[in-house]
């Protein structure tokens, strides 16, 4: 039998967890080794000092976990102290726009990073190499550099429109940042040169040797306090040495005949389930494949769930969050009922821009049946880096709501909402689909429609994720540009405002691995560079 198969959007990040399964690691292993090298190969995307979750299933340990790192508010934080700063919110909810983009770039726009943490234990807790070994190809990346992908690139230099900070500004904002990524003449390094960051190296190499504890308390700790003190940021030594994990079990649900296990909020996996309870109620697979009906009763679960996160989901340590009924068969059955009756919904939304797409995924499966689903990211990258240790912090108070008194309204300590939601189906309990997704706000919505193309059309997972997608987060029904005009003309006559994307893969960049009687397929968005690659 095959030792295993992994699928992420960078390639040699791919290679680096499938040299750990040659070397005899185990899904955990390669998942780590891959997130670790992510953060060197696509550095604004994630990296040590970003968020994520992961779900884990290992039946052999009978462990069947969620690890939950999200990006928590530093103590200093008020929830009211950047409500008259308030311009705007992204059309789609990921975040809001504050005048001097103060939330969105630079020292007060860092929450406590939980990624490193999450790696270490994930690692040593279910993992067979050593430490050392799983962090050594990353190591080596540093330090020999990596050819600059056309998807780092044009993500350094697109203005989006979407009112926030241009990325290429994140790169110059410190002189590590001028260093790693530009010419000495002020040039922005382009695709095809070789990206060397041997100050990133040196920190990995630290990591390897002492353990992840001295990013929090250690040394690492200190100089990322002393930059943060010198600076105006809020995130202090405290903060770094109270960080602590959340490890749950899955959120479950059913759809089909399907056991569907996600994440837990703050994570998405609650907007999935909430979504696949109603759709449930449809003949979704009679409609036909995007066909302007099956777009309209999914936008407009889509938009049902979109308005009860907003209302209802945050941290759970801050936010009493109705799971249960969100969750409920009887409240997915409400829903369906008013999208038969052609109810359209609301999305409520104050003007603004549009999502990021900062964040990246893993999935992996081996030899033994272990399956780990990772979505980890920066969020909107902060631009910070300090002199000496050559990552990027995640810019994630961006997504915290500056009104008070709102499920996602700042507070000390308190972790944002993310549409992450790693995720695994499966049958009978053995897994027939590990799925996930990068992509902001529409994370759940790309993930939902991956499950339904292979529940409901048993497409191949590369099918599956290269299919048209739609989203609808606002009022309007955002859809692919390969999604054909006659289907929207049909939509736009029912009242819909359709926003055509200038993208043939937009909405998420979602990878997946399917599992039939024991055989491994595995997708990789074309939206992405990945690659899904199987280590006989």
């Amino acid at each position: 039998m095959a030792k295993g198969m992994i699928v992420a959007p960078q390639p040699e990040a791919v290679e680096a967890g499938a040299a750990i399964l040659e070397q005899g690691g185990n899904a955990v292993d390669a998942a780590m080794a891959c997130a670790f090298a992510q953060g060197v190969v696509d550095p604004q995307m994630c990296g040590i000092a970003g968020f994520g979750s992961m779900q884990v299933y290992l039946p052999e340990r009978d462990v069947h976990q969620c690890i939950d790192f999200h990006g928590r508010a530093p103590a200093g934080v008020r929830p009211d102290m950047w409500q008259h700063l308030i311009e705007g919110e992204t059309r789609d909810g990921f975040g809001f726009i504050l005048k001097g983009h103060v939330n969105d770039m630079g020292y007060q726009s860092i929450t406590v990073p939980g990624s490193l943490k999450a790696y270490a234990e994930a690692q040593t807790a279910w993992g067979k190499l050593p430490w050392a070994e799983v962090i050594a190809p990353a190591i080596a990346i540093a330090e020999a550099g990596t050819v600059i992908r056309p998807s780092m690139s044009n993500f350094w230099t697109e203005d989006d429109g979407s009112g926030r900070v241009v990325s290429v500004e994140r790169l110059r904002l410190t002189p590590s940042g001028r260093q790693i990524y530009f010419h000495a003449d002020g040039r922005l390094r382009k695709t095809g040169e070789i990206l060397v960051n041997r100050d990133l190296g040196q920190t990995l190499r630290r990591i390897a040797k002492v353990g992840a504890e001295d990013f929090y308390t250690g040394e690492i700790a200190a100089a990322i306090a002393a930059d943060m003190a010198a600076n105006g940021g809020l995130l202090s030594a405290q903060d770094l040495a109270d960080y602590r994990t959340s490890h749950l079990s899955p959120l479950m649900g059913t759809y089909r005949g399907h056991q569907i296990a996600t994440n837990q909020p703050p994570g998405g996996g609650i907007m999935l389930l909430q979504i696949l309870n109603a759709l449930e109620c449809f003949d979704l697979s009679a409609m036909g494949h995007n066909s302007a009906e099956y777009i309209r009763v999914i936008a407009e679960a889509m938009k049902r769930a979109t308005t009860d996160k907003d209302n209802f989901v945050g941290d759970p340590n801050f936010v009493d969050v109705p799971v249960e009924r969100l969750t409920s068969k009887a409240y997915g059955r409400e829903q369906a009922a008013a999208i038969e009756r052609g109810e359209v919904a609301h999305v409520e939304r104050l003007q603004g821009p549009k999502e990021s797409l900062n964040t990246t995924h893993i999935c992996v499966i081996d030899g033994a049946g272990n399956a780990v689903s990772m979505t980890h990211s920066l969020g909107m990258p902060s631009g910070v880096i300090t002199d000496g240790l050559g990552f990027m912090y995640n810019g994630c108070m961006g997504v915290f709501d500056p009104r008070p008194g709102r499920a996602g309204s700042l507070a000390p300590g308190k972790g944002r909402f993310s549409s992450l939601c790693p995720t695994i189906v499966l049958r009978d309990g053995e897994p027939v689909l590990v799925i996930g997704a990068p992509g902001g706000t529409q994370i759940a919505m790309g993930v939902l429609q991956g499950i339904l193309n292979v529940l409901e059309f048993d497409m191949s997972p590369l099918e599956a994720v290269s299919a048209p997608r739609f989203s609808a987060t606002s009022d309007p029904i955002d859809v692919s540009n390969r999604i054909p005009r006659a289907v929207t003309d049909r939509l736009a006559e029912q009242g819909y405002q359709i926003v055509r994307n200038a993208h043939s893969y937009p909405f998420a960049s979602v990878h997946a691995i399917r599992i039939d009687d024991g055989q491994w397929r595995g997708g990789a968005d074309p939206n992405r560079d990945g690659m899904a690659l199987l280590v006989p």
